[in-house]
């Protein structure tokens, strides 16, 4: 496909009728996998690139660290790629632009754009945000290719309202005003629990994505309440860190080889999913 006929791919996966189901990766094989196993798209995850990078999340890498890191990933594999640039890297919609040119440069068709500072803790105005959308459209249509922008929505993470109602308020307003801007789905980041879920989706017409976790409800129950995508932000990540944790100190105490699974993948499955070719 061309990255214009990859994007319309992944605008159509948001209104298929099936829940998108997106393992956030953060390297090329993650992807590699994901694609053989039949998922139609790949989503990276900033908190997972970050922390593979040894840093932590919140745009403390480089831009173009990122920029090269998903431009790896989107040639990795042949299906669509939509990365997480969490606020754009960039204070004004100038520096957005450059930001979105170089993700279009890179492969990638869909994004996330949040809209919370400081890990959510500090939301921008909906009047900037809603300017900062229309500001990625206005880029991404310079290169022929409709963006797929997820807009976040931080409102679960700040402290500013004071009942489980008014954040829920909140969030419905600024995803009605994000989706009028231009946001193709909207990003409640947070809450994973059936009651929520069913009243986010209730009050807002566009397409929802909704974070898993151990908490979540389950995918058929999500897909059930009309969620159209989930993604799993840093869980996946973490996941596998903590098995290497498991490993690294199984060995440092010499207990032995028994911290290897027996379901390690033989260099034979992992030259599946690489490139042979030099760099």
């Amino acid at each position: 496909m061309t990255q214009k006929e990859k994007a319309g791919t992944l605008l159509s996966l948001h209104t298929s009728g099936k829940l998108l189901v997106l393992p956030n990766i953060w390297n090329p094989i993650g992807a590699r996998i994901l694609q053989a196993k039949g998922f139609p798209a790949v989503a990276t995850a900033s908190a997972a690139v970050s922390a593979s990078l040894g840093y932590v999340d919140g745009e403390r890498i480089n831009r173009s660290t990122l920029i090269d890191i998903v431009t790896r990933i989107a040639r990795s594999v042949d299906v669509p790629v939509t990365a997480d640039i969490e606020s754009g890297y960039a204070e004004t919609t100038t520096a957005l632009k450059e930001t979105i040119h170089a993700v279009i440069e890179s492969g990638v068709v869909g994004i996330n754009l949040e809209d919370g500072r400081e890990h959510g803790a500090v939301l921008r105005t909906i009047a900037e945000q809603c300017e900062r959308i229309g500001a990625a459209r206005e880029a991404a249509e310079q290169h022929g290719v409709h963006l797929v922008i997820n807009a976040r929505v931080d409102a679960f993470f700040s402290g500013s309202f004071p009942t489980r109602a008014a954040t829920i308020e909140e969030a419905v307003t600024r995803a009605r005003a994000y989706a009028e801007a231009g946001a193709d789905c909207i990003y409640p980041i947070g809450p994973g629990d059936r009651e929520t879920v069913a009243t986010l989706r209730h009050r807002i017409s566009a397409p929802i994505n909704i974070l898993a976790s151990a908490d979540a409800a389950p995918l058929p129950i999500l897909q059930s309440l009309g969620v159209n995508r989930v993604s799993f932000g840093p869980f996946i990540f973490r996941s596998c860190m903590r098995k290497f944790v498991q490993i690294a100190g199984a060995l440092h105490k010499f207990e032995g080889y028994e911290c290897f699974s027996a379901s390690t993948m033989s260099a034979e499955e992992m030259a599946e999913f690489l490139v042979h070719d030099r760099e």
